[in-house]
């Protein structure tokens, strides 16, 4: 592309352009891209094309459809980020000084804190009743790329283990693991269970791209069990619903165990070792705050003080 001399562009046309160049970012697809933004896949191709002579560089590799991002795309998407984060964040303020909260908060979850999650987003919309919540169940993984692209506001996932990057964290609560079976089955009246006795049980766990999978997985692996399970899933309710059929157990934290206690299950204690994990909400280092994430931590520091 022919470099020009750089005009000054009007800056809110500038801020849409580079939401749209986000959200391409994302997507890694025009049309999908053009949808999550609400606009005619013409219309974010233009804009696209408009940011990059705006720029002076091209951002987006194209042949028939979208390949990916140039060099100078990849650096432009970290100011992108920068920008469009501060410019919410300015939006947030300036609507919440002139009344209560409004907008859309967008958590992600990983699947074992859900439970925990309702209580957080339960409080939370009790006091900001003209905000909307939308949480989604995700991996570890994605929840920080998710806050990373600034598709979520926040997350809630574990503290410890692997890397969390540059972000702001709040302890929850500390995760610990039980057997989750039938009330008939003959471990259940036990009040522990070694997890070196669980070599013969028909387990169904999480999938491997999970975090508590990783967590399990090292723990069984401590304790000598082979890592072997029957059946894998994405999601806590497809384990739970295997163990009501039998002939499956499962693991998982207690939290996660609780809600279903009452059909026909029992929890009982994993131990040697007594494992536990932090879990906690999860947002990019930012100061100020978005009004929306302050107005979050600010809930979940009073229902677990």
């Amino acid at each position: 592309m022919q470099r020009g001399p750089l005009r000054p562009p009007n800056q809110r046309a500038m801020i849409d352009k580079l939401e749209m160049f986000l959200a391409l970012a994302q997507a890694r697809h025009f049309g999908r891209a053009a949808e999550a933004v609400g606009v005619s896949q013409p219309t974010l191709s233009a804009a696209i094309r408009q940011l990059e002579g705006q720029l002076g560089v091209l951002l987006v590799r194209r042949g028939s459809r979208f390949i990916g991002l140039t060099e100078e795309g990849e650096r432009a998407l970290v100011w992108a980020r920068r920008i469009v984060a501060d410019a919410r964040t300015m939006r947030e303020e300036l609507r919440a000084a002139r009344r209560d909260l409004t907008g859309m908060l967008r958590l992600g979850v990983i699947p074992t804190a859900l439970a925990a999650a309702s209580r957080l987003t339960a409080a939370f919309a009790a006091a900001h009743p003209a905000v909307r919540v939308t949480l989604l169940s995700m991996n570890s993984t994605a929840i920080l790329e998710g806050l990373d692209a600034l598709s979520l506001d926040a997350g809630i996932g574990y503290l410890d283990n692997e890397p969390l990057g540059e972000k702001a964290t709040l302890p929850l609560f500390e995760e610990r693991y039980a057997l989750l079976l039938p009330a008939r089955h003959a471990l259940a009246a036990r009040p522990s269970v070694r997890w070196a006795e669980l070599a013969e049980l028909p387990l169904c766990l999480l999938t491997t791209d999970m975090q508590n999978r990783r967590i399990i997985g090292g723990l069984l692996g401590g304790a000598g069990v082979p890592v072997a399970p029957r059946v894998e899933t994405n999601s806590t309710i497809v384990l739970i619903a295997h163990v009501l059929a039998g002939p499956w157990v499962t693991i998982l934290p207690f939290g996660a165990a609780e809600p279903f206690l009452a059909q026909g299950l029992a929890a009982v204690p994993l131990t040697d070792p007594d494992a536990h994990h932090r879990v906690g909400l999860i947002a990019p280092m930012r100061e100020p705050q978005p009004p929306l994430l302050a107005a979050l931590m600010a809930e979940a520091r009073a229902l677990h003080r």
